[in-house]
């Protein structure tokens, strides 16, 4: 099978005068990108700290072979070594699709104070898209959600690379 193309999309680079929302948000895109580069489904996760980045993944169920391999278990796991703690309590984790249930969870058993996500995710996005682990009255842990940073070139990332995955994949054999 020929390399996959790479990715269309060019990395994006903001003023560090503003290190706002969308600021960090450009270095999990930077790692969606990364993802692409590699075949991997395009979903890029920071974790900051006190304004520094401290985690910072790309997908790599592909490349592992471990379904758990989503950048925000890896981006999660990355900053609590950094930090020395599993309790990311003053943490701010950045992705650019909405998490899905195991990642949803990741955040809770982290204790995450923030998660901002550029994509919704209707079928399997549980911080509002599908459904809302957050929102578990019983849960020990809740955190701020932000949706919608850098949406539309999120979007328009994680789109390119399933249409061309549509294009280039095989025809089903028929008998």
């Amino acid at each position: 099978m020929p390399p996959f193309p790479p990715c269309p999309l060019q990395k994006v680079f903001l003023s560090q005068l503003n290190r706002d929302d969308a600021f960090y948000m450009a270095f999990a895109f930077n790692r969606a990108i990364d993802a692409w580069n590699d075949d991997e489904v395009p979903i890029g996760a920071i974790v900051v700290v006190g304004g520094e980045i401290v985690g910072s993944a790309h997908n790599r169920v592909s490349g592992t072979g471990d379904p758990t391999a989503h950048a925000e278990i890896i981006a999660i796991t990355q900053a609590a070594s950094a930090i020395g703690d599993w309790r990311l309590k003053d943490a701010t984790l950045y992705v650019t699709k909405e998490p899905c249930p195991m990642c949803s969870g990741a955040c809770i058993m982290s204790r995450v104070s923030r998660v901002v996500y550029a994509v919704s995710d209707q079928k399997m996005g549980c911080l509002g898209g599908a459904t809302d682990l957050n929102a578990l009255p019983a849960s020990n842990h809740h955190f701020v959600v932000d949706r919608g940073v850098m949406e539309h070139l999120c979007r328009e990332l994680i789109q390119a690379y399933f249409r061309l995955k549509r294009v280039s994949a095989p025809a089903p054999e028929t008998s």
